[in-house]
């Protein structure tokens, strides 16, 4: 059994200064009530509806040279915890939508998000590192970030390499994260954490309803729709290393891929 929670925050656009203080205080409060894994919504550093891609850039951070992951490994490893947070990644003249994993020991990876939404496009690459499932030593994290849940693909590909958590970074503006995300969690048979972020930010308005999921498909823990909140529960990842339903069933070995459409 293990402590994994989730931060919901509300950033402010172009703060870094601001958002890491509060995602300082968020963290140690899911650190003091046991979390070993903290997962913070995606762009939590930077913020979300930007107005130009040269906004964007100013504020990007180089991956794992940049500000933003050296202030998630410092608190880390005072903390001695694993964080998955969102971030603007700045590669050479290239922006991602990325997500870092950090531990006691330092920088772990990252992902950068395979499926953009909307005017992401105008500002981000799409991601090209594919899906990654990061060995943390208790478990195994896949990550995918906000839009990458409305693609089956995309929770399945992490849960087949596998992923017995997935960290779940996002953004929600449209409804029906908080409905799917315990389905992806039962027909994949891992945990799933989504991390949202809460407020208005230049009239984009967001859901909140950070969860975690269960295998079973079980809300083990869901967050209001406006406030800035933690959840941290225990889970059993005994349940997302089993993938049998009953003596006959296994949801993976009865797979029939040569009848998918590729």
């Amino acid at each position: 059994m293990v402590k994994v929670g989730y931060i919901q925050m509300e950033p402010k656009i172009l703060e870094l200064d601001k958002n890491y203080s509060k995602a300082e205080k968020l963290i140690k409060e899911a650190s003091k009530e046991g979390a070993k894994l903290v997962v913070l919504p995606e762009l939590f550093d930077t913020g979300y509806n930007f107005e130009s891609r040269e906004e964007v850039f100013d504020v990007a951070q180089q991956i794992p040279e940049g500000e933003t992951t050296t202030f998630l490994m410092e608190l880390a490893r005072e903390l001695g915890l694993y964080i998955v947070a969102g971030t603007a990644e700045k590669s050479g003249n290239y922006l991602y939508n990325s997500a870092v994993v950090v531990g006691p020991r330092g920088y772990i990876g990252k992902y950068r998000k395979i499926h953009l939404f909307y005017r992401e496009k105008v500002f981000f690459e799409p991601g090209d590192l594919g899906f990654k499932v990061f060995d943390i030593g208790f478990a195994k994290v896949g990550v995918m970030i906000c839009f990458d849940w409305f693609f089956p693909e995309s929770a399945r590909t992490l849960a087949l390499k596998g992923a017995e958590i997935i960290a779940h970074p996002a953004n929600l503006v449209m409804p029906y994260a908080p409905r799917a995300m315990p389905i992806r969690a039962l027909e994949n048979r891992v945990y799933t954490i989504t991390a949202d972020r809460v407020g208005e930010e230049r009239g984009l308005k967001f859901i909140g309803k950070s969860l975690i999921a269960s295998p079973k498909a079980e809300v083990l823990s869901i967050a209001s729709e406006t406030e800035e909140e933690i959840g941290v529960v225990e889970i059993d990842l005994n349940l997302a290393r089993n993938k049998r339903l009953n003596d006959m069933n296994d949801i993976f070995k009865d797979r029939r891929e040569e009848y998918y459409f590729r």
